[in-house]
């Protein structure tokens, strides 16, 4: 009987392993070269979002008509200057805040929400430095100019007396004699003042007055607190009283997505 002939190609041990194992080799180029560019593409992104631009959530209707429950607004950070992280650096910005204009900002300590006492608010500016500002039967006035009522100040919530223990801080700064007459010997939601206020800082309110925690419950905003500007809403849906299910789906507000925050 015939031996079986031994094949005349030299076993290759190392292509024999490699494809029992069923794979290509470990290329550490090719992973280091993907790794440097998902870095790369990480550190655009929080270099963008740290200086420019950052997306926000509208949380409350503090802000109604203005901005609605479930608005999410891309926010200028690079107009007012930008804000180093974890550090007391502001960088120079193109524009100061202006009377009239919504502004995103840290909020002043909060004393009676320990959980979250410096949340990210966003408010419209009313006064500026130098300010001698103050209200009466809910109309405010600067420098006794009243101003018009052109917002939501006429959307229910509080009542006109209503008093807060929170507004206690503005006696302690309130101007007991002057050409407005004097403050009230209690502030409430409707009357308050006059207050100056300070070089350096901002007097923040809500659009919707009455349902609005700002200025009058937690003073002045620093001016190195101050973050942003809103730009545009880029989504939208009825997060607040929707009776369909999977709102952020089904119940969207196509009408305000690319509206322009004034």
């Amino acid at each position: 009987m015939a031996a079986s002939k031994k094949s005349d190609k030299p076993k290759n041990t190392v292509a024999a392993a490699r494809g029992r194992k069923g794979g290509k080799p470990f290329d550490a180029k090719r992973f280091w070269e993907g790794l440097k560019s998902l870095a790369g593409t990480i550190a655009i992104f929080l270099l963008l979002r740290t200086f420019f631009i950052e997306a926000y959530r509208i949380p409350s209707g503090s802000m109604i008509p203005s901005m609605l429950i479930g608005d999410w607004l891309f926010v200028n950070k690079l107009r007012y200057g930008p804000h180093v992280p974890f550090t007391d650096v502001n960088l120079p910005g193109y524009a100061e805040p202006q009377r009239g204009e919504i502004v995103v900002f840290i909020s002043p300590l909060q004393i009676d929400q320990p959980h979250d006492p410096t949340p990210i608010l966003v408010k419209r500016l009313i006064g500026m430095p130098g300010d001698t500002i103050h209200s009466r039967a809910g109309v405010v006035h600067i420098n006794g100019e009243p101003q018009l009522q052109g917002y939501g100040a006429a959307f229910p919530g509080a009542h006109p007396d209503y008093v807060d223990p929170l507004f206690d801080w503005q006696k302690r700064v309130q101007l007991t004699e002057s050409r407005f007459g004097p403050a009230p010997a209690q502030p409430t939601v409707d009357d308050w003042g006059p207050l100056v206020v300070p070089e350096g800082h901002y007097w923040m309110m809500g659009d919707n007055r009455y349902n609005s925690k700002d200025s009058r419950y937690w003073s002045f905003v620093p001016r190195a607190n101050v973050r942003g500007r809103p730009l545009f809403v880029y989504y939208s849906y009825n997060r607040d009283d929707s009776d369909r299910p999977l709102p952020f789906l089904t119940d969207i507000r196509w009408s305000r997505i690319g509206h322009v925050i004034r």
